[in-house]
């Protein structure tokens, strides 16, 4: 296996392509136990250490000690916490020193996304490397001989998707019956994509007497059906101060009169803030709104289904290496966007519900640090806008696109705008529409845009609707709109 170099923070997704060009790892927690004190592989602890690593996170002092004794956790954590490492280390620790038979890895880690296992082969591979163990992935996008070749040749550690995993084992390419430990990781997303069925059909083919670790950002429903059937008496550690109250994440909501207006918005926005992620509810919708940015001189890439695995790595590695200021990403993707330093994240198309409002702006203010999410939206979805955001347990100012001040700093918006009102009191700034001129693109339907490029596409990937080029955007013949619906949870 080769080896990778060790990031500071499981929070840290795309590590850099070799181990010359990794930034210094900087550490955040000094206090509490060692790593060494926890009973970490001694092997383990000095791969951390290189990489400035030598304390852990409160969730990993509070889940480390419980796994590693064998106890079954459930546990939630706010993003950014290290909670690759809470369970990672544990695995580390108890498969260390034997090896795993041939298609019979002896610990599994099951995630909602290929960017989800991406994230943690990137954490848990340079410790695992150091511990003599071996890991791989497996996730639905990619060849299938290249997995089953890793399989065969046996590996200690699987992180997988349930649906791939699933038809290797049905297909005999990977058995369950030395499995000592198993995660569900983010679990709630793993219900609300759908995959409780499956979930739950791997875990009654694992041998009923391994310790079973579970992290969710919610317990209830789906998420607290799997708890009932298939945890032991766990050791709950509930570390997740509700995600509204960090109080190092600022909210605002952007009040803009049409579609065009949006897109001056969320430019204005990314412009005057050094790292963004934008969210769209449209694979379509991503991609155009990337080409827009870029062809106002931000460079940006989009993230979503439609693309290829190879263009969603390399599109993503770009925005974590600074190479590309902005991603611009619908929600399913953007599980696998765990990236530090992001100081705005702006909801271009407002999400369907306060989880997935939560998980989205997750992607700043992570571990500590200051984030600004902003919510664009007309005035006839204010009202929608503030009830969600009660939901979710934040409070925002309202600010309307023709005042707020330039540029649109976090610091400028901080310090404009209005507190937000009560649903229906129809007093947020920019709520009532102007009779005069300054708002633009007020047709009730959304006119269908393409951003032009040359001939055969980009790395942007397909989707973008076509449309003669006119400075960036524009407005195509078709009368066609589109819809769609958004939805996450949380991460790490």
């Amino acid at each position: 296996m080769e080896q990778c170099p060790v990031s500071s923070s499981d929070a840290v997704l795309i590590a850099p392509d070799s181990p010359e060009t990794a930034p210094a790892a900087v550490e955040t927690v000094l206090s509490g136990p060692s790593f060494a004190e926890l009973g970490m592989h001694p092997a383990v602890v000095t791969a951390l250490a290189k990489g400035g690593i030598t304390h852990p996170t409160p969730v990993q002092a509070a889940v480390v000690p419980d796994a590693l004794a064998g106890h079954d956790v459930l546990g939630r954590a706010q993003t950014g916490s290290g909670k690759t490492l809470a369970f990672g280390l544990p695995i580390l620790a108890r498969l260390a020193g034997q090896k795993s038979r041939p298609k019979q890895p002896r610990a599994l880690v099951v995630v909602p996304t290929r960017e989800l296992a991406t994230q943690v082969r990137r954490s848990l591979e340079p410790l695992a490397f150091a511990a003599g163990l071996r890991l791989t992935t497996v996730y639905g996008g990619s060849p299938y001989d290249r997995q089953i070749k890793q399989l065969r040749a046996g590996v200690d550690i699987v992180v997988a998707t349930p649906g791939r995993l699933q038809d290797l084992i049905d297909k005999g390419h990977c058995r369950t019956d030395d499995i000592a430990i198993t995660v569900l990781d983010e679990a709630d997303h793993l219900c609300d994509l759908g995959f409780y069925p499956a979930v739950d059909a791997l875990l009654n083919q694992i041998p009923a007497g391994g310790q079973r670790m579970l992290l969710s950002a919610t317990l209830d429903g789906d998420v607290d059906r799997l708890v009932r059937k298939h945890l032991r008496d766990p050791r709950l550690h509930q570390l997740d101060p509700a995600a509204g109250a960090v109080t190092t994440m600022e909210h605002h909501v952007m009040v803009v009169g049409g579609f065009r207006d949006k897109i001056s918005a969320a430019t204005a926005l990314v412009e005057a803030n050094e790292r963004s992620i934008v969210f769209t509810r449209t694979r379509e919708g991503a991609t155009e709104l990337a080409g827009a940015l870029t062809d106002a001189g931000i460079e940006s890439v989009d993230l979503h289904g439609n693309l290829s695995q190879r263009v969603r790595e390399r599109n993503l590695h770009k925005f974590s290496s600074g190479r590309a200021r902005v991603v611009v990403a619908t929600d399913v993707a953007a599980r696998g966007i765990h990236v530090d330093n992001v100081g705005l994240v702006v909801h271009f198309d407002a999400p369907n519900d306060p989880k997935a409002y939560l998980h989205r702006s997750g992607r700043t203010a992570r571990a500590g640090e200051s984030g600004t999410v902003v919510t664009i939206t007309t005035p006839k979805q204010v009202d929608e806008i503030i009830r969600m955001q009660s939901r979710a347990g934040v409070e925002s100012r309202h600010h309307d696109i023709r005042s707020t001040p330039r540029p649109m700093t976090a610091a400028t918006l901080a310090s404009s705008g209005e507190v937000a009102p009560r649903a229906g009191s129809g007093r947020s700034a920019g709520a009532r529409r102007p009779s005069g001129a300054g708002y633009q693109g007020r047709r009730t339907e959304r006119p269908a845009y393409s951003r032009g490029g040359a001939a055969g596409g980009s790395s942007r990937g397909a989707g973008a609707a076509s449309g003669r080029r006119s400075g960036g955007w524009s407005e195509a013949r078709s009368s066609s709109t589109r819809s769609g619906g958004g939805r996450s949870s949380w991460s790490a």
